[in-house]
Protein backbone atom coordinates (compact mmCIF):
# COMPACT_ATOMS: atom_id res chain seq x y z
CA UNK A 1 0.00 0.00 0.00
CA UNK A 2 1.31 3.58 0.78
CA UNK A 3 4.45 3.81 2.68
CA UNK A 4 4.90 5.96 5.49
CA UNK A 5 8.11 7.97 4.10
CA UNK A 6 5.65 8.31 0.44
CA UNK A 7 3.28 9.91 2.94
CA UNK A 8 5.48 12.12 4.41
CA UNK A 9 7.01 13.09 1.52
CA UNK A 10 4.32 13.86 -0.41
CA UNK A 11 2.78 15.93 3.10
CA UNK A 12 6.39 17.91 3.23
CA UNK A 13 6.07 19.44 -0.57
CA UNK A 14 2.65 19.99 -0.49
CA UNK A 15 2.53 21.75 3.29
CA UNK A 16 5.49 23.93 1.83
CA UNK A 17 3.79 25.17 -1.62
CA UNK A 18 0.51 25.68 0.72
CA UNK A 19 3.02 28.07 2.73
CA UNK A 20 3.65 30.36 0.01
CA UNK A 21 0.32 29.67 -1.59
CA UNK A 22 -1.20 31.68 1.21
CA UNK A 23 1.41 33.80 1.19
CA UNK A 24 1.56 34.76 -1.65
CA UNK A 25 -2.54 34.90 -2.27
CA UNK A 26 -3.73 36.58 1.00
CA UNK A 27 -3.39 40.28 -0.35
CA UNK A 28 -6.00 39.33 -3.46
CA UNK A 29 -8.88 37.95 -1.14
CA UNK A 30 -11.80 39.86 -1.13
CA UNK A 31 -13.74 40.21 1.98
CA UNK A 32 -13.02 39.08 5.54
CA UNK A 33 -12.88 35.11 6.45
CA UNK A 34 -15.46 34.98 8.70
CA UNK A 35 -16.00 31.56 9.52
CA UNK A 36 -14.00 29.28 11.64
CA UNK A 37 -10.85 27.74 10.84
CA UNK A 38 -11.18 24.37 9.43
CA UNK A 39 -10.15 21.34 11.57
CA UNK A 40 -7.92 19.57 8.98
CA UNK A 41 -5.09 21.95 7.11
CA UNK A 42 -5.28 22.41 3.36
CA UNK A 43 -2.07 20.53 2.90
CA UNK A 44 -3.66 17.84 4.69
CA UNK A 45 -6.65 17.48 2.68
CA UNK A 46 -4.36 18.10 -0.52
CA UNK A 47 -2.13 15.32 0.63
CA UNK A 48 -5.11 13.28 1.10
CA UNK A 49 -6.32 13.97 -2.06
CA UNK A 50 -2.87 12.97 -3.84
CA UNK A 51 -2.18 9.53 -2.24
CA UNK A 52 -5.47 8.38 -3.35
CA UNK A 53 -4.03 8.47 -6.60
CA UNK A 54 -1.52 5.63 -6.02
CA UNK A 55 -3.88 4.05 -3.13
CA UNK A 56 -5.23 1.56 -5.84
CA UNK A 57 -8.56 2.12 -4.39
CA UNK A 58 -11.54 2.69 -7.02
CA UNK A 59 -13.86 4.46 -4.50
CA UNK A 60 -12.83 7.88 -2.62
CA UNK A 61 -15.62 7.13 -0.39
CA UNK A 62 -14.00 3.75 0.79
CA UNK A 63 -10.67 4.83 0.84
CA UNK A 64 -11.24 7.42 2.98
CA UNK A 65 -13.78 5.91 5.06
CA UNK A 66 -11.45 2.01 5.37
CA UNK A 67 -7.92 3.69 4.60
CA UNK A 68 -7.25 7.07 6.39
CA UNK A 69 -9.23 7.01 9.02
CA UNK A 70 -8.23 3.50 10.12
CA UNK A 71 -4.95 3.35 9.57
CA UNK A 72 -3.89 6.50 8.67
CA UNK A 73 -4.59 8.22 11.61
CA UNK A 74 -0.88 8.73 13.31
CA UNK A 75 -0.04 10.33 10.18
CA UNK A 76 -3.46 12.58 9.78
CA UNK A 77 -4.93 12.58 13.82
CA UNK A 78 -7.07 15.24 13.27
CA UNK A 79 -9.55 13.56 10.35
CA UNK A 80 -13.39 14.81 9.90
CA UNK A 81 -16.29 12.75 8.60
CA UNK A 82 -16.20 11.79 5.09
CA UNK A 83 -19.14 14.94 4.09
CA UNK A 84 -17.39 17.10 6.02
CA UNK A 85 -14.13 15.87 3.92
CA UNK A 86 -15.79 16.28 0.23
CA UNK A 87 -17.21 19.81 1.67
CA UNK A 88 -13.60 21.28 2.37
CA UNK A 89 -11.76 19.26 -0.71
CA UNK A 90 -14.19 22.30 -2.44
CA UNK A 91 -12.07 25.00 -0.80
CA UNK A 92 -9.12 23.35 -2.07
CA UNK A 93 -9.61 23.50 -5.62
CA UNK A 94 -7.39 26.31 -6.59
CA UNK A 95 -4.06 25.38 -4.42
CA UNK A 96 -4.81 21.96 -5.77
CA UNK A 97 -4.96 22.75 -8.94
CA UNK A 98 -1.83 24.93 -8.96
CA UNK A 99 0.08 23.02 -7.21
CA UNK A 100 -0.72 20.21 -10.07
CA UNK A 101 0.22 22.58 -13.00
CA UNK A 102 3.32 23.86 -10.58
CA UNK A 103 4.73 21.08 -9.22
CA UNK A 104 3.40 18.18 -10.83
CA UNK A 105 3.76 18.57 -14.73
CA UNK A 106 6.37 16.58 -16.10
CA UNK A 107 8.49 18.29 -19.35
CA UNK A 108 7.04 17.67 -23.05
CA UNK A 109 9.26 15.19 -24.69
CA UNK A 110 7.57 15.63 -28.06
CA UNK A 111 5.58 12.29 -28.19
CA UNK A 112 1.40 13.23 -26.92
CA UNK A 113 -1.08 10.70 -27.27
CA UNK A 114 -4.45 11.16 -27.90
CA UNK A 115 -7.44 9.71 -26.45
CA UNK A 116 -10.12 9.10 -29.25
CA UNK A 117 -13.08 7.41 -27.16
CA UNK A 118 -16.63 8.41 -28.28
CA UNK A 119 -18.41 10.63 -26.01
CA UNK A 120 -22.48 9.20 -26.14
CA UNK A 121 -24.13 12.35 -26.24
CA UNK A 122 -27.53 11.20 -25.33
CA UNK A 123 -29.50 7.54 -26.50
CA UNK A 124 -31.27 7.26 -29.83
CA UNK A 125 -34.60 7.48 -28.29
CA UNK A 126 -33.38 11.21 -26.77
CA UNK A 127 -31.90 13.08 -29.77
CA UNK A 128 -34.73 15.22 -30.50
CA UNK A 129 -34.61 16.47 -26.92
CA UNK A 130 -30.79 16.92 -26.35
CA UNK A 131 -30.38 20.38 -26.81
CA UNK A 132 -26.21 20.28 -24.75
CA UNK A 133 -24.20 19.61 -27.99
CA UNK A 134 -26.75 21.00 -30.47
CA UNK A 135 -24.56 22.28 -33.35
CA UNK A 136 -21.45 19.71 -32.28
CA UNK A 137 -22.94 16.33 -32.26
CA UNK A 138 -24.37 14.85 -35.13
CA UNK A 139 -26.12 11.85 -35.65
CA UNK A 140 -23.51 9.13 -36.25
CA UNK A 141 -20.88 11.56 -35.47
CA UNK A 142 -18.51 11.51 -32.42
CA UNK A 143 -17.83 14.75 -30.00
Amino acid sequence: MITYDKVTDIFCIVDEFCKNFEKNTKNFIIGKASRRPATMSNSEIISILLLFQISGFKCFKHYYIFYVQRHMNKDFPKTVSYNRFVELSQTVIMPLTMFLKTCCSGSCTGISFVDSTPIRVCKNKRIKANKVFKGTAEIGKST
